[in-house]
């Protein structure tokens, strides 16, 4: 009504009186009322043209903006703060080809080019946009660069993945005296630190911050809070935590994603009660924190507590949170809680697939494991390489070689069949297949085969029972390539002498492992030993082989022995294994079993 009036009493055409409406009417109503006015003025001036910039711009109508600079373009000349504004619009929207046109037509306009606050607007475009040479082209125009081109140009560093650049840039400001370092610019020093894990420059900032009166900045802490966490610095956290005089949701998010992440997450669920406690509404990032903290401990019944809460705060369809939700479950062996978090997900993207893909595999559902697979490729994402090896795994568990060959022919379509990662799986997906000729010529195609490659080689031959074979290969591999065996490997080299009952051999790789290439045997490797003495009815060697052992015999080893006892029923030291599996608190039925059963062949039931 006040548009018509105003229209009708002939007021638009009142330059000055329509410039003062149409301020009021930006600051007061919405971009479609503002507009309505706006078209209803005959004669527009710059300081009208920028009222209705501004408000579209404060409405992040970002586009539509840059449409209505384009028409202020074509019929006047725009002033410093038209550019400003339209350059903003352009970062916002990352239209570089746009922000090009106005560089180019503020290059032609000196009054414009030398406005320091225009610089920082194209250097911000020019960062958003990836375009961090453009950037210092504009920044070296500058004879006296103020503190906000300085920091636009470090900031401008850190988010394009550039913290070397960025913390360069700090010290040639650093060295300008006539320059103030406020905080903005430390907050991206800070990150710069960070993300370059540098704690030592980052403490030396720490103190600089100090020295300066900025210790209750909340954003620099906040940065600081980030560093210390992604250093594994939680003492220096909890302690710039505890001396905050204001914590907002960031502060509480990264203390817990530092406790969370570092080995304290049964601190990192304490934090986030206490923060329920204290009444601060958890964001996205403090639900993720919270929920690794409970995948770290298997906490699933937190875990659930936190979903509920999630769910009452409506962010448990938030995609990070879901696949959040997803690594929960899966990892306390859940699977079914994660599927149904899957599938209740209104938007889907290919890392909540991997999280699914892996959780599947994980949890012994290689059949539907295949079945996501399928999805996420008819869905048109594309797995990466931790993705096609979990396929790979999944195929092998089942043994289904028509599946092998498909997955083989999939990575040789991505052209990642030389992966020593795939290349090793596929050659282990083939042995279980039953198919060990399929498994050695993927090796054997193999050009750069590394320490991988070999070990799963090896372990193909192993669980074919080709003992002799695996040693060849291992020979081979010792005088033919500069692969240097680790003890993976050597776990394949044994497990294959285990399996074709070659005790003089294993026993010589045994000690080649330990005395020819320093590698400190493990329970894994003495079980394999047990083992082997075990299949052969070598107990008392066996027996002796433990007591000589320099690490505390665990489980693995004592089922070894309880086994071999079984195949040549040696009830004594099959008793003397039971009831050190007994001490260390192995109680499982089969244990049971195969001790029952020796007793009843050796006629001691009852």
């Amino acid at each position: 009504n006040c548009i018509l009036s105003s229209s009708n009493l002939g007021l638009t055409h009142d330059t000055f009186f329509a410039a003062k409406l149409i301020n009021l009417y930006s600051q007061l109503t919405n971009p479609r009322t503002t507009r309505k006015l706006f078209d209803e003025i005959p004669h527009r001036t710059v300081y009208i043209w920028n009222c209705i910039l501004k408000c579209y711009c404060r409405d992040r109508r970002y586009k539509e903006s840059l449409l209505l600079f384009s028409r202020f373009f074509s019929s006047q000349t725009p002033d410093v703060y038209a550019v400003q504004i339209s350059l903003k619009a352009c970062s916002a929207v990352k239209s570089l080809g746009f922000g090009k046109i106005i560089h180019g037509f503020i290059k032609k306009t000196d009054q414009i080019d030398r406005h320091l606050f225009i610089g920082s607007a194209l250097i911000e475009l020019y960062s958003k946009c990836g375009k961090m040479d453009d950037a210092l082209c504009v920044f070296e125009e500058f004879i006296e660069p103020d503190a906000v081109l300085w920091t636009t140009m470090i900031t401008g560093y850190e988010q394009n993945g550039e913290p070397i650049h960025a913390l360069k840039f700090f010290a040639r400001m650093a060295m300008n005296r006539g320059v103030l370092i406020d905080p903005i610019t430390l907050v991206s020093v800070v990150s710069a630190c960070a993300k370059i894990f540098d704690l030592k420059l980052g403490k030396s900032v720490h103190g600089y911050i100090f020295r300066m009166g900025y210790e209750n900045v909340v954003s620099l802490l906040n940065a600081l809070l980030n560093l210390y966490g992604k250093t594994g610095s939680v003492n220096a956290a909890s302690k710039v935590f505890e001396k905050m005089e204001e914590k907002d949701v960031i502060s509480w998010g990264s203390i817990i994603s530092c406790y969370a992440h570092n080995c304290f997450p049964e601190e990192a669920l304490v934090l986030f009660e206490d923060m329920l406690a204290r009444g601060i509404e958890p964001n996205a990032v403090v639900f993720i924190s919270a929920l690794q903290a409970c995948e770290a401990t298997c906490n699933v019944e937190t875990g659930k507590k936190i979903h509920k809460l999630a769910v009452r705060k409506g962010l448990d369809l938030d995609i990070l949170v879901s696949t959040a939700l997803i690594d929960m479950y899966m990892s306390c062996s859940c699977p079914d809680e994660a599927i149904e978090v899957f599938d209740h997900m209104p938007k889907k993207d290919v890392v909540c697939f991997s999280a699914m893909l892996h959780g599947c595999v994980q949890n012994g559902r290689e059949s539907q494991s295949i079945g996501v697979f399928r999805d996420m490729l008819a869905r048109n994402f594309n797995p990466d390489n931790f993705d096609l090896v979990k396929v790979l795994t999944a195929c092998s568990e089942l043994g289904v070689l028509l599946q092998t060959s498909c997955m083989h022919g999939f990575a040789i379509k991505c052209g990642v069949v030389n992966n020593s990662f795939i290349g090793a799986s596929l050659i282990e997906s083939y042995a279980k297949c039953g198919t060990l000729d399929s498994a050695t010529a993927i090796f054997r195609q193999i050009i750069d085969r590394d320490v991988v490659t070999w070990s799963s080689m090896l372990a193909a031959y192993g669980f074919h029972g080709k003992g002799k074979e695996a040693l060849d290969l291992f020979n081979e591999m010792i005088e033919s390539s500069s692969v240097k065996p680790n003890g993976v490997l050597f776990l394949s080299v044994l497990s294959a002498c285990s399996h074709a009952g070659l005790l003089k051999e294993g026993i010589e790789i045994f000690n080649v492992m330990v005395k020819d290439y320093d590698i400190c045997p493990n329970s894994k490797h003495y079980g394999i030993v047990v083992d082997l003495l075990g299949r052969i009815g070598e107990l008392e060697k066996a027996m002796v082989f433990i007591g000589q052992m320099q690490e505390p015999v665990e489980a693995n080893v004592w089922g070894a022995l309880l086994g071999a006892c079984k195949i040549h029923q040696n009830v004594g030291i099959g008793e003397t294994a039971a009831k050190e599996l007994q001490r260390l608190g192995y109680c499982q039925a089969g244990y049971y079993i195969l001790l029952s059963n020796m007793y009843a062949v050796d006629e001691k039931v009852g």
